[in-house]
């Protein structure tokens, strides 16, 4: 069914009341997971846990949260049927695993297997990805790119073990950079690298961090630190902003944005990064969700560990798809639903509007 253009709010920037609801016009016969704003959602991010084995300053305290009961977490096989509705019925085409940690999840290669055995609209593979910390990784990269996976971000901050460990509360840095080459040697390609930059910790990092990633062929994207860990872990004034990380690459690189026509709905601003020395050039991303948020563009939705739908990372409200499959709800009841809590997506995450409230839910339980 083509898609019906309700006229998206282009350029990026969000819709002047982005924490407003949309409009509640009667929503269009389509298969589609549409918004009111014409947005189109083909790429699925699914929680799979909301536990973490790392404690990272900017996503939790250093005594965690209370972890979901394991009787409310999706089993593998809730997981895969909701996987397979979103793709068979609703127009999904990429799906990327997060967590918490997603390789704290046991049945991780057979869900993945699942999905990359489905078909999409076109009749092509999903476009399968994985956001780990990548402790674990070592071991587990060969049987995850058996099971179907090609591509994987690790989330790494700092190449300084005293730092890192500051950082995450755990003294983790080899495994996770024995994780990282485990990837590229089983495949995993390409092998990109979060970072976010802490002011007072890490913010001196990312030249180095850059000069790393393009020794070793990886693609570094920054993020800007959100409002989504503990709240007096963030302040808007204190967070590094993709200016600041910019102008710190371009003291040691010469940095040149790609065309905008290029990004799509891609997060990431893309950079080219000119050879340097002995350094390979590359490109770097920065993801400004903050700072230049590109909710305009979003084709994003969200599904938590315990089969809530989000229309948003910042969103507020959830749609329970967990008690439909329970209550013993058709594939068919499943996707109308879905439907409708996208239908009321928010033009934007509002951040920066005077009334704007930080979700109940941290990051790790919602999933990145």
């Amino acid at each position: 069914m083509p898609t019906v253009d309700l006229g998206l709010p282009r350029p990026r920037p969000a819709a002047r009341d982005a924490t407003a609801s949309a409009p509640r016009a009667p929503r269009p016969v389509t298969t589609e997971l549409l918004d009111s704003y014409g947005r189109v959602a083909r790429d699925l991010r699914v929680s799979l846990t909301d536990r973490c084995n790392l404690r990272c300053e900017y996503c939790m305290p250093a005594e965690g949260f209370d972890w979901l009961p394991t009787p409310q977490v999706l089993s593998d096989a809730e997981v895969i049927r909701l996987i397979t509705v979103s793709v068979e019925q609703l127009g999904i085409r990429e799906v990327r695993f997060t967590g918490g940690e997603p390789l704290l999840r046991k049945g991780l290669e057979r869900i993945i297997a699942a999905t990359t055995a489905l078909r999409t609209d076109q009749g092509e593979t999903p476009e399968v990805s994985l956001t780990t910390n990548a402790l674990g990784l070592e071991h587990r990269a060969k049987g995850l790119a058996e099971a179907g996976l090609r591509r994987i971000n690790v989330s790494l901050d700092s190449l300084d073990r005293a730092t890192f460990a500051e950082l995450t509360r755990r003294d983790r840095l080899p495994d996770v950079l024995a994780g990282v080459q485990a990837a590229a040697a089983a495949g995993l390609k390409p092998v990109k690298i979060n970072a976010v930059l802490m002011r007072g910790l890490n913010d001196d990092e990312a030249p180095e961090l850059l000069a790393w990633a393009l020794r070793h062929g990886f693609e570094l994207r920054f993020i800007e630190q959100m409002p989504l860990g503990p709240p007096e872990a963030w302040e808007r004034g204190a967070m590094v902003t993709a200016a600041e990380i910019l102008a710190a690459l371009r003291t040691r690189f010469t940095v040149t944005p790609h065309d905008p026509a290029e990004r799509g709905a891609a997060p990431a601003e893309r950079f080219t990064v000119a050879p340097s020395g002995d350094l390979p050039g590359g490109t770097v991303g920065i993801i400004a969700s903050v700072s230049e948020p590109f909710c305009a563009a979003c084709d994003r939705t969200r599904l938590t560990a315990d089969g809530q739908v989000r229309a948003c990372l910042f969103a507020r409200e959830e749609t329970d798809l967990r008690g439909l499959l329970r209550g013993g709800a058709s594939d068919e009841e499943v996707a109308e639903r879905w439907r409708e809590a996208m239908w009321g997506k928010k033009a934007g995450h509002g951040i920066d509007d005077a009334g704007f409230l930080q979700p109940a839910r941290p990051m790790s339980a919602i999933g990145g």
